[in-house]
């Protein structure tokens, strides 16, 4: 599967925050989410799904268990299932989550 960027168009999940769903094949979904300063992505966990996220542009406020720390454009987190995390934007940002097994929720939100 090729997916070419610009042809892949928002799910808008709220005033502060957009995902595009980027690649997904056999059990992995790679979803891009863009953030206005101050976009939240409230804590949460998942009984299903592990992540990895890498921050592509700005920066924010992340928490993973109970653990929370500013990351920046290169670095990178990672939550296990049941592990509770969540993201603000400290500035316009850009954060690539990977999913496995992929996110059939969010599938269904794009439809």
């Amino acid at each position: 599967m090729i997916i070419n960027q610009q042809s892949v168009q928002p799910h808008i999940i709220n005033e502060t925050s957009s995902r595009k769903i980027l690649g997904m094949g056999g059990t992995l979904m790679m979803v891009e989410v863009t953030f206005s300063k101050g976009g939240i992505g409230e804590v949460h966990s998942h009984d299903a799904h592990e992540q990895v996220s890498y921050i592509v542009k700005g920066s924010f406020e992340v928490q993973v268990g109970e653990e929370t720390r500013i990351l920046k454009a290169g670095d990178s987190f990672y939550a296990g299932l049941n592990v509770p995390h969540g993201v603000k934007a400290l500035e316009d940002a850009i954060i690539l989550d990977v999913f496995t097994p992929f996110r059939q929720d969010f599938l269904e939100a794009d439809q």
